[in-house]
């Protein structure tokens, strides 16, 4: 029995209303539950209840055993004198106030209803394979799951502008530096995210505005910060590159990353960080002011033509400085401008237009709702316990849902959890 469950039940009213009775036998009719505490203190707050025909306004102290009021030393606070009522699941000590009358007590263990405590079981007691609610999840009403998964994505959205407004603090509030930052992260993927967010912060943006109208200092730029210029190659392409890298490195005091920063091994030729980065360099040689440039785009189609973009000749016939390939032209593919889209793009336009204090949330749900389901191993599970997604909001808020809530057991929390817990 956790308390957290206590909790729930007593905020939900879910107790036979004939079986409430104190220790001592008289009546308790709950009026008003209270407002939940989170904080320290007593855990209902203006509760109304009344005993044996009284009527009480005050806090509600919930506990596992009465006996946890001494354990706590609630006696000793002047917060707990105005509780009128302790609630717990098993009362094994008598509990004093300062009158020297034993505080009303409502011991719980028998007074739940029977098909909560049932479910109740069934989250905490079986043999989980996945998630707690895996054999009753998609029994979940439907309009019920699709606003939760909605209320979901925008905490999702609301976790990631916390990111954004850090990087736009450090950055001055220059939108088109964190945009460049978080580009950079999403191009490198889980593996060399956090190695291609590092390259874009080596060096001030300013610098990447004087050069990006010039492919090739550009590419010596990003190559040459990331690291990969530090080798002796024979390649023509890459000595022209390292040669312009010195000379910006002597004149910007840059200083590359280590060139084993990025990770090659096991990974799929068009996501090595070379191809990734010759991309970027695509994107921000063909586009100048990016950032102005995706806020002002107001249908799907249109950024997919924005990311457009082919790598330029040397790039279409190698996956690395040292070996060739079959000439491709190795653009971004759908999915992963969807990707791009997801967790860079309108995160960013969120932010934006909050700032602004325009409320953009139903533009952004709208596309967020014509993007493809994200394709991964959580959804995939997902999809094997009845819930399929139809697109990337629901994709979102099923990920939410997982890390933040199913992983953590928030089942009490969860509006899917609420659903189950009270059939």
């Amino acid at each position: 029995m956790k308390e957290k469950f206590l909790h729930y039940v007593w905020q939900h009213k879910l107790l036979v209303p004939k079986l409430l009775n104190t220790r001592s036998n008289e009546r308790v009719i709950l009026v008003e539950q209270g407002i939940y505490n989170e904080n320290s203190g007593p855990d209902f707050l203006n509760a109304k209840i009344k005993i044996a025909g009284q009527i009480w306004v005050g806090n509600i102290e919930i506990h596992l055993k009465s006996s946890d009021w001494y354990a706590h030393n609630h006696e000793k606070d002047i917060r707990y004198e105005a509780v009128i009522l302790h609630v717990v699941w098993e009362d094994n000590v008598t509990v004093f106030m300062k009158n020297n009358k034993p505080l009303p007590t409502l011991e719980l263990h028998d007074k739940v209803f029977e098909n909560v405590m049932i479910n109740y079981r069934k989250f905490w007691t079986e043999k989980l394979k996945w998630i707690s609610c895996e054999t009753q999840i998609s029994s979940t009403n439907t309009f019920i799951l699709n606003a939760w998964l909605e209320r979901l994505y925008l905490s999702r959205l609301e976790d990631k502008s916390i990111q954004i407004k850090e990087l736009l603090s450090k950055s001055n509030n220059d939108f088109e530096a964190v945009l460049f930052q978080m580009l950079c992260k999403s191009f490198g993927l889980k593996v060399n995210g956090t190695a291609f967010l590092e390259m874009a912060q080596s060096f001030s943006f300013s610098l990447l505005r004087k050069v990006q109208h010039n492919e090739t200092t550009l590419s010596a730029l990003l190559y040459g910060q990331a690291g990969l210029l530090e080798a002796t190659v024979e390649n023509e392409y890459y000595l022209y590159l390292k040669k312009e890298y010195q000379y910006l490195q002597h004149k910007y005091n840059l200083v590359p990353l280590l060139e084993k920063s990025f990770q090659f091994f096991r990974m799929r030729p068009n996501n090595f960080p070379t191809i990734r980065i010759a991309q970027l360099i695509a994107l921000y040689t063909e586009h100048q002011s990016l950032f102005t440039k995706l806020m002002k785009i107001d249908k799907i189609e249109d950024y997919y033509k924005l990311f457009n973009l082919e790598v330029n000749d040397f790039w279409r016939e190698h996956y690395t400085f040292t070996t060739s390939s079959k000439k491709t032209s190795k653009k971004l593919t759908t999915s992963f401008i969807s990707l791009i889209l997801i967790n860079t793009i309108l995160p960013l336009k969120f932010v934006y237009y909050q700032n602004k204090g325009i409320n953009h949330y139903e533009d952004i749900f709208m596309m967020m709702r014509l993007l493809k389901p994200e394709k991964n191993n959580i959804i995939s599970n997902f999809s094997t316990l009845g819930i399929t997604a139809d697109n990337a909001l629901e994709t979102q808020g099923l990920l939410h849902l997982k890390n933040n809530f199913c992983d953590k057991l928030k089942c009490l929390d969860c509006a899917v959890g609420n659903y189950i817990m009270r059939k």
